[in-house]
């Protein structure tokens, strides 16, 4: 029964890969403007194209390097799907690329017409994107477990085979890092050299002609924000199915599961990709929701798609959920559908908080502003406190999720020996999975937005009406605050899934070695506790260094042109492009290395070393990891649109005193929330699945000692 059912998921993640190459053939039907436009379209697709192929070809030797390393040390079986992981994660950024690069000068071009149909060709961008990645994820995933997991008979074998299908969500994690720190670098680089030096110093507009950065920023745009995006929240939603699935496994391996059943462990092993599965039909059901006349509100429109796909999983995870309890031996499963909406709310919830931190039409947002009055040091310290303050709510309601998704568990089922301990940590899993179970529209009303911001650009640099820019610019606003929202859902399974899967690594490590236990009276685990939470302040000193370091040297070159080559602001002699979209490509494949290989590394170090103390590290790595994505995401959200609020005329508008802050304010924020921020929860994710796929290796060798 249990594979027959599973394959419900590969068949959905199908049906979202056809309706993917529909909309993404449907974008590029659309008319993408006069020659002007499309030449510099081109030149941002050349520059996006030719990075991902250079970061591909080094991601491709660490890949072969490490899978072969996991075929030795673990078996070939992992090291298989480490690559199938890694590939799909890849294929899943550059497709959403690709459409991103073509769909820019189309949005442009229906921006001349009217700002309802500039959002319905961006959005269709965006979400061929999230049915890629959602689809790809999915269709890898799903069909790993029904040849090694699904339908195995004995519980230990169905253990020993799920921890090579771990090898899956490590690909994924792996190539999701070094695609996130690369491209946040490439974007950031470009990005801050051009405002500081464009803007604060030339005085010219953003994206102007003029400015020698402007295509290396457009590019950025695209394999930060959309190729390395997309390998995030595939990652992230890759393992938030994955979580429950190797918890059953692991419970049902060390006998916890032994009361429930067979129905029930049945049923606990493959609801997650049913789950999943439905998401992203429920997404493609919301698709048909965003629409927006003209003149409204353009983030209500995106709102009703996320809602209505919302409210449809919500009913198909209850009917899920109704089967199970018909069929279950024991308990009452109904009560996970409470774990699921735990984990669903929270995200909604989160949602919301992001969106008051970091939209313009809120509060947060117009005192950063009006602090931008006094100076950029005062929209700084502002932008600091918002983003610290923007911390507390999330981590309240992740904390509630928990606690409910556990309770929820326990009472689905109650045992008197206290097996349904296990059950509760269950719940957690899934309130993972119900967080991210519409991935896909997340993605859609997140990657439109650097659509929206290249079709700015591309106005800005064809010399396009003023109007044509503020609608592309209020496409572009609105993309802050759904990015930073999608950033939000993906920060907060991440610290759910890493949960499910440190309790899996713990209860691993427990059934080898009975003394094994995590307990603060030992003084390796809580040395372990300090480092761990060392880390995401060490991995965010190395990107935002990398990007000061890469801005350092775009803002040498844009001063270099606009000093050495007469002409330039006259109109009279293009600037030289090519020069900054180098920079960028070098600097971002050289400093992506060392954060991406000592997230591989040190976990795998200090597991050899001693397997208690890397649970205590990853203890005190997921709590500071989730704090700093959320400071670092949401303050870097809040510095850009109070930038955008002030060029609508507020505090003096564009040229002011309290415009040229902000735009400092902003360049701050840029590596916060495109390069450091978004990369925690891929640093935490990867750092507890690579701990828990390699927890073999580390048995093995206190086994030896």
């Amino acid at each position: 029964m249990t594979t027959a059912v599973a394959w419900m998921a590969p068949i959905c993640a199908a049906i979202g890969i056809c309706v993917a190459g529909y909309l993404g053939s449907w974008v590029l039907k659309q008319d993408p403007g006069p020659d002007k436009m499309n030449n510099i379209s081109l030149k941002i697709q050349q520059g996006a194209q030719a990075f991902l192929m250079a970061e591909y070809r080094m991601l491709a030797i660490f890949v072969v390097v490490v899978a072969v390393i996991m075929g030795f040390a673990l078996s070939w079986w992992t090291a298989a799907a480490f690559v199938t992981g890694a590939i799909l994660s890849a294929a899943a950024g550059y497709v959403g690329m690709f459409v991103a690069t073509r769909a820019n000068t189309r949005t442009t071009h229906a921006a001349e017409e009217s700002v309802a149909k500039a959002l319905n060709v961006s959005f269709k961008s965006g979400l061929t994107m999230g049915l890629c990645v959602a689809s790809f994820a999915l269709m890898g995933l799903s069909l790993w477990l029904i040849l090694l997991v699904f339908g195995v008979d004995t519980t230990a074998l169905m253990h020993e085979h799920v921890g090579m299908v771990e090898g899956f969500a490590t690909g994924a994690s792996a190539v999701a890092l070094f695609a996130r720190v690369g491209g946040g670098i490439y974007t950031k680089a470009a990005d801050v050299g051009a405002d500081l030096v464009g803007k604060v110093e030339a005085g010219i507009p953003e994206d102007d002609p003029r400015n020698p950065a402007t295509i290396a920023d457009n590019v950025g745009d695209n394999v930060g924000d959309v190729a390395g995006m997309g390998s995030d929240l595939f990652e992230s939603y890759t393992g938030s199915i994955l979580a429950p699935t190797i918890l059953a496994a692991t419970f049902a391996e060390l006998g916890y599961f032994g009361a429930f059943g067979s129905i029930d462990m049945t049923w606990a092993i493959v609801t997650p990709v049913i789950i999943a599965a439905c998401g992203i039909i429920t997404s493609i059901i919301g698709l048909f929701a965003v629409r927006a006349k003209e003149g409204a509100e353009l983030h209500k429109a995106l709102n009703r798609g996320t809602y209505l796909a919302a409210v449809i999983e919500i009913i198909a995870i209850f009917v899920i959920f109704f089967l199970w309890n018909g069929q279950s031996e024991i308990g009452q499963p109904i009560y996970l559908f409470g774990s699921v909406i735990c984990g669903l709310l929270a995200g909604l919830l989160i949602g919301k908080t992001t969106e008051y931190f970091c939209s313009d039409q809120y509060n947060p947002v117009h005192k950063l502003a009006e602090a931008s009055e006094t100076g950029a040091a005062t929209n700084i310290i502002e932008g600091l406190s918002t983003g610290m303050l923007s911390t507390i709510i999330p981590i309240l309601l992740v904390s509630f999720a928990i606690i409910g998704a556990y309770t929820f568990g326990n009472m689905a089922f109650a045992t008197p020996d206290g097996q349904s301990i296990m059950a509760g940590l269950f719940g957690v899993a899934l309130a993972a999975t119900g967080m991210l179970s519409n991935t896909a529209i997340t993605i859609g009303v997140d990657a439109y937005g650097p659509v929206a911001d290249n079709a700015g650009g591309i106005a800005e640099m064809s010399g396009l009406p003023e109007e044509i820019r503020e609608r592309t610019d209020s496409l572009d606003a609105v993309g802050n605050t759904t990015a930073a929202i999608a950033k939000g859902f993906a920060i907060s399974s991440a610290g759910l899934a890493a949960i499910s899967l440190f309790v899996s690594y713990q209860a691993t490590m427990h059934h080898a070695d009975p003394t094994f236990s995590l307990t603060l009276t030992n003084p390796l685990i809580v040395a372990g506790i300090f480092i761990g939470a060392m880390i995401p302040f060490m991995f965010a000193a190395l990107t935002m260094g990398a990007v000061s370091q890469a801005a350092h040297a775009m803002v040498e070159e844009v001063r270099r042109q606009f000093r050495e080559i007469p002409g330039i602001m006259e109109y009279e002699a293009e600037p030289e492009y090519d020069k900054c979209v180098a920079i960028s490509t070098q600097s971002a494949l050289k400093k992506m290395l060392l954060p991406g290989l000592l997230a591989v590394v040190i976990p795998i170090a200090i597991g050899c070393f001693d397997p208690a103390m890397l649970g205590g590290f990853l203890a005190g790595a997921v709590s500071t990891g989730m704090l700093l994505a959320i400071f670092m995401s949401n303050s870097g959200g809040a510095w850009d649109n109070a930038k955008k609020y002030i060029e609508g005329g507020h505090h003096g508008g564009k040229g002011s005193e309290a415009h040229k802050a902000a735009v400092v304010g902003d360049t701050v924020g840029d590596p916060f929330k495109d390069t450091s921020g978004p990369s925690m929860n891929i640093l935490i994710n990867l750092m507890t699945i690579i701990s828990l796929t390699f927890s073999p290796l580390f048995i093995m060798i206190q086994s030896m000692l």
